[in-house]
């Protein structure tokens, strides 16, 4: 009779996230091939923390003539060692035109320029066709930028808002995921807590540049309409999607019979 093959126990766990469970194991280690998947991701993950910035390449997809400034890294090892330089323009950045804009747009390649390449353009346009009657500014390429240089672009630009779409730090699942900060009266000192995010934007894992832009869009709406961002602006529609489960659920459990 033929041997019964062995029950996966964690088959349907792996069907529903990319996170590695259930990897097996091979005397006291991992298997040949999740340990070289592993050793792959985080080859990738440390490639997306050192590649450049390719802003031909990333002003030719933005639509429009983008503008460009330099943080005062002055080359990406700086940039790595001491992420304080990264929040702050560098002095031979040109000088950015003020005027009443609603809105900043930032494009910075944080710590995954990948991520920029992949889905920041589409980020953008979406975010655009969205934003109707809004006076935006022309869109900022920041190189070797993190989230906080939002802050004194958009004070200089004279801005309401700013919207950083950053490279997020690589994870050993992903290395090509893009965040969205979004800060209302941008200017330097500004803290994390007086900013929302909008994280994990990739494509076909993660938030989609239509999802993004949704939740972007009304984040923004929202903040100009009671003139702050950050820890006291809550995303209502994620508050009523939770609201509609638990209602199910409990729905459910009334219709359910006894036994």
């Amino acid at each position: 009779m033929a041997d019964i093959p062995a029950r996966d126990a964690f088959q349907a766990l792996r069907q529903a996230t990319p996170a590695r469970v259930g990897l097996g194991r091979a005397g006291q280690g991992l298997p040949t091939a999740p340990m070289l998947a592993f050793q792959l991701a985080h080859a990738r993950a440390r490639d997306a923390v050192h590649a450049p910035l390719d802003v031909a390449r990333l002003r030719d997809a933005l639509a429009g003539e983008p503008l460009e400034v330099h943080s005062a890294a002055g080359d990406r090892a700086a940039y790595l060692m001491d992420p304080d330089l990264g929040r702050r323009v560098g002095r031979d950045s040109p000088t950015l035109p003020r005027s009443e804009y609603d809105l900043a747009i930032v494009v910075a390649d944080g710590l995954s320029a990948l991520a920029v390449h992949s889905h920041a353009a589409a980020v953008v346009a979406a975010l655009g066709a969205r934003l109707t009657g809004w006076r935006i500014a022309p869109v900022v390429i920041a190189r070797l930028g993190r989230v906080a240089i939002g802050d004194p672009i958009g004070a200089a630009l004279g801005a309401r808002l700013v919207v950083v779409l950053i490279g997020e730090r690589p994870g050993l699942s992903a290395a090509d995921s893009l965040g969205a900060y979004i800060t209302f009266d941008p200017k330097p000192g500004r803290r994390d807590n007086e900013r929302n995010c909008v994280s994990n934007i990739r494509e076909p894992s993660g938030l989609s540049r239509d999802q993004a832009a949704d939740k972007i869009a009304w984040l923004l709406t929202e903040a100009r309409r009671l003139g702050f961002t950050g820890v006291e602006l809550k995303d209502r529609e994620v508050a009523s999607q939770l609201k509609d489960q638990a209602a199910i659920r409990a729905s459910q459990s009334r219709n359910t019979p006894s036994t």
